[in-house]
């Protein structure tokens, strides 16, 4: 599964915006923590650590830039 594949279309504003509303009102920690308690449930729900590190790597990329 390659993860430049969009598996969110048409949805992904309503999912930015979940995002983003889950975060209103916390604090920097706060906001730092929930992001991680996400990630590590995501990471979870795909429970493939080869996928896991091609998003990892994915990611990385992006600030690399």
């Amino acid at each position: 599964m390659s993860v430049m594949e969009d598996r969110l279309s048409p949805n992904q504003d309503d999912f930015y915006n979940a995002l983003i509303a889950a975060h209103e009102g916390l604090g920097e920690a706060d906001s730092h923590a929930l992001n991680a308690r996400l990630i590590l449930l995501m990471a979870n729900r795909i429970g493939d650590l080869g996928v896991l590190q091609d998003i990892i790597t994915t990611a990385r990329s992006y600030s690399d830039a």
